[in-house]
């Protein structure tokens, strides 16, 4: 006998909603295993990358982004969205330099995490990045991001977080994964 939740649902139907930029939103009905259908309903995403760069004097690079969804701005580490036949790796590399003006000599892969399995297939991949040098002249941004880069303890970035500011999730796991590097 087979355990209750090991066998997948029976897919019946797949319908594309919806084709963006960046992702894309589909419907699927499906036939659980106790014989139950309904509709599902899915972003999928290519994935995204995340790094923690951390100065020589211990303190963390973060941003300050507007988001739309959310009409206001949140504190997060520096992520992007993973480009086709790209290695999050390489992603994490141009997103540094792109939103925060640095460039990293040292990295560690931390790990990675689905971000919301409610409702998406998003996986993000957390680097840490040390060894930090300043560019002379960063990278122009992407003309739809509007960012201001903020550094902080990392004891400054935790009461943030208890204190309920807006800090997005990916940031939250991420500096959780992170904290056993961070000397706190």
């Amino acid at each position: 006998m087979t355990k209750p939740g090991s066998e997948p649902p029976t897919i019946l139907q797949n319908r594309l909603f919806y084709q963006g930029r960046k992702f894309s939103f589909d419907v699927n009905t499906l036939r659980l295993p106790n014989g139950v259908e309904g509709d599902w309903e899915c972003i999928r995403h290519p994935g995204g990358a995340l790094v923690i760069p951390v100065t020589s004097e211990g303190k963390l690079v973060l941003v300050k982004q507007y988001r739309f969804a959310v009409a206001g701005r949140t504190l997060e580490f520096p992520a992007g969205t993973i480009e086709p036949n790209e290695d999050p790796a390489e992603t994490v590399k141009r997103e540094i330099e792109e939103e925060t003006g640095y460039r990293a000599h040292r990295w560690q892969k931390l790990g990675q995490f689905i971000l919301a399995p409610g409702y998406c297939d998003e996986i993000i991949y957390a680097f840490l990045a040390q060894d930090l040098e300043k560019l002379e002249t960063p990278p122009q941004q992407d003309e739809d991001e509007d960012i201001e880069t903020v550094l902080m303890t990392p004891k400054e970035l935790e009461q943030a977080i208890l204190d309920g500011e807006p800090v997005d999730a990916k940031t939250i796991s991420s500096f959780l994964l992170a904290k056993p590097f961070l000397n706190i």
